[in-house]
This record gives C-alpha cells, sequence and structure tokens, in this order.
C-alpha cells in the first residue's frame, strides 16, 4: 500500500513541476510568434467539421483549439497549466471564439470514453512525461471512427536537436519520465498508438521561422519565454561558466541552421482513426 502511496505522490510531484514550468516565461507568445500556423493545419488535417466534438490536449493558450472553435466545432481546451487556460480564454474572446477551457492531465483526462469525434494535440501531449499513458487516453476519449491528430517536433528537426542540446546541463529526468521528441518519430507513435487506430498519415512538415534574423535572438527569446528551457537555466544558474556554455551551444545550433535569417523546423504531423464502428 505504501508503494503505491509514493507511486501517486511521485506523479502528483511530477506534475506540479511540469505545470510550474508551463507557468514559467511566455509560452502563448511562443505560440504566437513562432508557430501561429500549425494549430490551424492540424486542425485542417483532421477535418475538423462544424458541430463536431473536438478535445484538444495539453491546449496551452489554445493554438489549434481556437481555430476549430472559429471552425464551428464544440471543442474542450485542456492543460495541466491554469495559468496558460486563462491566457487562452482571453484569447479566445478577442478572436470570437466560443470554447470550453478545462484543467487536465494529459495522462489522466477528466472526460468519458468515446466522448469526442476529434482528439488533437499541438507541441503538447509529447510532454506528458509518461507517453503510453497519454497515448492511452487520447485514444480512450475519441469515439470508434472518429480522428487522433498530432503535431510533434522530431528529434532530428532544430527543436528536437535544441533538446539533445539542453540535456547535458538539464537535471537527471524523473525514473519513467520519457523524451518528448521520441513523439516525432513517426514508428515511436504506431507503436503507442498499435492497433486501435488505423488509416494513419504521418508527413514530415517543416515550419518556415524567420522570427530570430540572428543567432543570438532565438537564444534570448527561448530563455525568457519557453518553459523547458528556463528550467534548464535555472537548474545551472548557480554556475557562470555552464551558462555560458550553454548560451554558445545554443548560439551555435541556431547559427548553423540560419539561412539567410530563416531556420525550417521540421515536424511531424499525424492524423489516425480510432478503430471500431461508429455509433
Amino acid at each position: 500500500m505504501s508503494e503505491g502511496n509514493d507511486a501517486v505522490g511521485a506523479d502528483r510531484a511530477l506534475k506540479a513541476r511540469h505545470r510550474a514550468m508551463w507557468a514559467w516565461g511566455d509560452y502563448p507568445s511562443v505560440a504566437s510568434r513562432v508557430i501561429p500556423e500549425v494549430g490551424a493545419e492540424l486542425v485542417g488535417a483532421c477535418g475538423v467539421r462544424q458541430g463536431d466534438r473536438v478535445l484538444d490536449v495539453a491546449a496551452g493558450a489554445g493554438n489549434a483549439a481556437i481555430p476549430a472553435a472559429l471552425a464551428g466545432a464544440d471543442v474542450v481546451a485542456g492543460d495541466l497549466t491554469p495559468e496558460l487556460l486563462e491566457i487562452g480564454r482571453n484569447l479566445a474572446g478577442g478572436r470570437g471564439a466560443d470554447l470550453e477551457w478545462r484543467e487536465a492531465d494529459a495522462e489522466h483526462l477528466p472526460f468519458a470514453d468515446a466522448e469526442f469525434d476529434v482528439v488533437m494535440s499541438s507541441f503538447g501531449v509529447m510532454f506528458a512525461p509518461h507517453h503510453q499513458a497519454a497515448a492511452d487516453e487520447l485514444v480512450r476519449v475519441c469515439r470508434p471512427g472518429g480522428t487522433v491528430g498530432l503535431a510533434n517536433w522530431t528529434p532530428q528537426g532544430f527543436v528536437g536537436r535544441m533538446f539533445a542540446t539542453m540535456k547535458p546541463y538539464a537535471p537527471p529526468p524523473p525514473p519513467g519520465a520519457q523524451p518528448p521528441p521520441l513523439w516525432g518519430e513517426e514508428e515511436y507513435v504506431y507503436g503507442l498508438l498499435g492497433d486501435r487506430v488505423t488509416d494513419v498519415d504521418a508527413r514530415r512538415r517543416t515550419v518556415r521561422i524567420d522570427a530570430f534574423p540572428q543567432p543570438g535572438a532565438f537564444r534570448t527569446f527561448f530563455k525568457a519565454c519557453y518553459g523547458p528551457t528556463i528550467a534548464v537555466y535555472r537548474a545551472i544558474g548557480d554556475d557562470a561558466d555552464r551558462v555560458a556554455a550553454l548560451d554558445g551551444a545554443l548560439d551555435a545550433l541556431a547559427e548553423e541552421n540560419t539561412r539567410d535569417g530563416v531556420m525550417e523546423w521540421e515536424y511531424l504531423l499525424l492524423t489516425a482513426h480510432r478503430t471500431g464502428s461508429a455509433a
């Protein structure tokens, strides 16, 4: 019994750290400045239609949820971090989008089986620490015949390489936690979803980034706005040499990937249908 209690306590502590990490900085600015079009692209790939019941998992401030609502869907935006949901409510109001905002852990979604026509996530569910648990929930809440749609950074793309660059400077991950960019590998996601889905369409895409014409501008922006980057710098904040080394490594990565002031960041866009007959 005590082992079970210890596991529950450890999970709560881990989720509390994740919640705090995504509340640091200004992730909505990352979504709006760096990847504004990807949410709408995911909505289109999922074939969201007027009247569809849609869940955006790890929705942040609604980069995909708001376009789905504007398409006429009945949308729930769920996220672990209340601060992001509040920002999303304000953004949605400014765009005339009507949707529900709900605090929700991607690994323990507070929704019924087969409740949604479309279950999607734009650079969100990939950061849940236990990948199989999160994948199981994506499938569980999607109705038979419904659509699961994901946009995830690839390990080989710029963001995956950024995480690899930061890894030597980051604290060891908690036991059982898995690297987010694995969700950008087609075969890995096939394994997570298994035979519970069919008609899988996986395509590698790139998003054009012209917000950082100088390599140092990328590093400065992400140090200030992106929770995972902020967390790594906080962990080494007392070691000026390590901070300087990470600064240099991130600047070198950006410089290597910048051509005429533009970067191309690769991601995996995947859609699939849940097996079974629609009711």
